[in-house]
């Protein structure tokens, strides 16, 4: 905040607030400044603000953020105020803007990008704690979906009782919906399940995670048929192997970038690289998808004790695709898988 010259900042996504004040509420806005920690929620959540954030001012937030924050800011004296500019609204943000400027008191609105992000993606021992309870949780959903998905059943019934049962064993519901993708629909990096009923011949490609005190986990593996043919076996080793060399390679002070180049290379050497599409991993924590990312683009450099995914795939439409999925943490420097399951 000094770095920016801001007197105080506006916290609004939900992650970032739970992060740093352990409100769990829909509705809730932190601010902070040198001298103030508040947290202001609507009538709904006040009591449980008071539980879930003690130390922190709570304030009763009435009608819309451009009714209440103004004349807050104003009594605080603040008058350079930033704010999440992926989190809060074009909308949302020109009401609070002609507020300010009609308004007595002049304040300016600074937009920000990751800074409490950049925070969250250094996991701490709690941290840990919460993302290897969640990992328990879904390794032992795995074993358990091997053994229910079997011909004849349909991709929305695995999926169901794939939740069911991580519900059963203490998940905070699922942080994302759970995929079954069987046969062509394997090719869908993101698919749904379907009513489509699971044929012998065909793999079966598997997304799933739970959720600890708010932490979730991620891990996809592809289930492969007793015949595999020529080229669903090919694209698997190709896959395999680019995560094995990611996992050995990749060190503490690497750009992510370069992480995922490491398995690009294979992939593309391989024949396939118009058919990875999407980037090698992304951070997990409060959010399933979060710092860093490891994409070709990305400008994160990895550092010790963040934990992310590496996640290589290819996707053939009309025939079929394979993910394997698992979550790492950098420690002393190189890898750790978390989400020792089988392959």
């Amino acid at each position: 905040m000094a770095k920016q010259q801001l007197e105080a900042l506006l916290i609004s996504q939900a992650e970032n607030v739970r992060y740093l004040c352990g409100f769990t509420g829909s509705s809730g806005w932190l601010l902070v400044s040198e001298n103030n920690a508040m947290l202001a929620t609507d009538f709904r959540y006040i009591e449980r603000a008071k539980l879930e954030a003690p130390g922190f001012e709570i304030v009763e937030a009435k009608r819309e953020l451009k009714e209440w924050l103004p004349r807050l800011v104003a009594e605080l004296g603040w008058h350079r105020l930033g704010f999440e500019a992926k989190s809060v609204s074009y909308d949302s943000y020109v009401k609070l803007d002609e507020s300010f400027k009609k308004g007595e008191f002049k304040a300016d609105l600074v937009p920000t990008r990751d800074m409490v992000e950049q925070l969250r993606c250094i996991k701490e021992t709690k941290e840990l704690d919460c993302i290897s309870r969640a990992i328990e949780l879904t390794l032992a959903a795995f074993e358990h979906a091997k053994k229910v998905i079997r011909p004849g059943i349909s991709e929305r019934e695995a999926a169901w009782e794939i939740e069911k049962f991580l519900r059963e064993k203490g998940s905070e519901g699922v942080p994302f919906d759970i995929i079954v993708a069987a046969g062509s629909n394997s090719a869908l990096p993101h698919a749904r399940p379907t009513e489509k009923i699971i044929a012998e011949d065909e793999p079966v490609l598997l997304d799933m995670g739970a959720r600890v005190e708010g932490y979730c986990s991620d891990f996809t593996r592809t289930l492969l048929p007793e015949k595999t043919d020529k080229t669903l076996m090919e694209i698997y080793a190709t896959v395999f192997k680019a995560q094995a060399i990611a996992i050995n390679g990749i060190t503490a002070g690497m750009s992510a970038s370069e992480a995922d180049n490491l398995a690009r290379t294979v992939i593309r050497e391989a024949g396939y690289g118009d058919a990875f599409g999407h980037s090698l991993g992304h951070g997990v924590g409060l959010a399933t998808h979060e710092l860093p990312t490891l994409s070709p683009a990305s400008s994160d450099v990895l550092v010790d004790n963040m934990v992310f995914t590496i996640e290589p795939g290819i996707y053939l439409p009309g025939y079929g695709g394979i993910r394997i999925e698992d979550m790492v943490i950098l420690e002393k420097g190189k890898i750790k898988v978390l989400t020792q399951g089988a392959k």
